[in-house]
């Protein structure tokens, strides 16, 4: 199993201070946590692109090119990719360029987004939103693989015999199709045969496990070997510590101050008392070993070979957070590796094959 820490870059007050970080502030904190990740040996690192309040994650290709410069060894993951919102041929020159400058660590997962504000902002309306982000990826997806791209379109100018520059490092990047409460995301990573990344963070398991379930059955339509299938899924929370009790006391005022706040700002509450959110939400919180069994239990459900967890301290104060995330590391992450498989495939830059230099064998 491989495992990603993600950020969307919410700037709002600590939910157990109330102290909100200037701008600068908290894009040095992603920069940090990011470091930190490599350091403790995280295998990838995730961006969101979100074009509204409380995010200021507006540009993750700039965030990730500066993470890239500091970095050897990490995935550069986006999270998610909102191609519904963007020019497939902009967003390509964009990751093209950032995967050559991060040497093909580039890893894209893409989604049609939610939010009525930036829907709004670049005039997309709720019915046109899947469509664009269906026609964006299968232009974004052609202009990666042809040196020469002829595209009609509806939501952009067409393509005739179009050039795009820079060509790839990665032949092709790896494309994730981030999935919440779509059956046409899911639909669209099946039909290509590309990978599933589960949001499963908002609501218990059931709805996240019946649509990949449904990517299963859709994979299996369009002819594509079961073997090769790969999903991802995200978590709610994470607090590691020695014992349940000390877990559960030390994210109470978190999860308490994060409730005062959907409540305040109108939000739907999903688990209404922290005991619950222990239980059913897909946050990990409690000992090693009781999160190892439930990532278990949710891998009896999901098959996911790729997890990701929170970047962000969200309410943890330095010491814990960082604390956390070694205990992760240490005693989680290392039993979970040996006992859920990889995705299948290489961890590493898509690149082309390079023809043989050896002389023929002479019968």
């Amino acid at each position: 199993m491989k495992f990603l820490a993600i950020t969307l870059i919410v700037h709002r007050p600590d939910p157990v201070t109330g102290v909100q970080k200037p701008t600068h502030d908290r894009f040095r904190e992603v920069v940090d946590n990011a470091l930190l990740a490599e350091e403790l040996g995280f295998d990838g690192f995730g961006v969101g692109e979100r074009h509204e309040r409380p995010f200021i994650s507006s540009s993750p290709t700039v965030v990730l090119s500066h993470i890239a410069a500091l970095t050897r060894r990490i995935r550069l993951f986006t999270a998610v990719t909102t191609l519904s919102l963007l020019d497939p041929v902009r967003a390509y020159e964009d990751y093209a360029t950032l995967d050559h400058l991060s040497g093909g660590r580039l890893e894209l997962i893409i989604g049609k987004g939610n939010g009525a504000a930036q829907r709004e902002l670049f005039h997309v309306t709720p019915e046109d939103q899947w469509e664009r982000n269906a026609e964006s990826y299968e232009v974004f997806r052609q202009i990666w693989r042809q040196d020469r791209v002829t595209a009609e379109t509806r939501f952009r100018p067409p393509l005739k015999d179009a050039e795009v520059w820079p060509r790839p490092l990665q032949q092709p990047v790896r494309v994730w199709h981030g999935s919440a409460t779509s059956k046409e995301s899911v639909d669209l990573a099946a039909r290509y045969g590309d990978p599933l990344f589960s949001a499963n963070v908002t609501n218990p398991i059931e709805p996240y496990a019946e649509l990949i379930r449904y990517y299963r059955e859709r994979w299996e339509f369009y002819g594509h070997d079961p073997s090769d299938i790969a999903v991802g899924a995200g978590t709610a929370g994470l607090y590691v510590a020695r014992t349940s009790q000390e877990a559960v006391e030390a994210y109470r005022p978190i999860f308490e101050g994060t409730l005062a706040f959907q409540q305040q700002a109108g939000l739907p509450v999903v688990f209404e008392t922290l005991e619950d959110f222990v239980e059913r939400s897909s946050a990990l919180i409690g000992s090693p070993q009781q999160i190892i069994d439930k990532v278990h239990r949710y891998h009896d459900q999901f098959g996911h070979t790729v997890l990701h967890l929170h970047a962000d301290a969200s309410g943890l104060n330095e010491t814990q957070h960082r604390d956390s995330l070694e205990l992760f590391q240490s005693e989680v992450a290392s039993v979970l590796r040996h006992e859920i498989p990889d995705p299948p495939f290489a961890w590493g830059p898509v690149l082309p094959v390079e023809p043989s230099t050896e002389e023929p064998a002479h019968v």
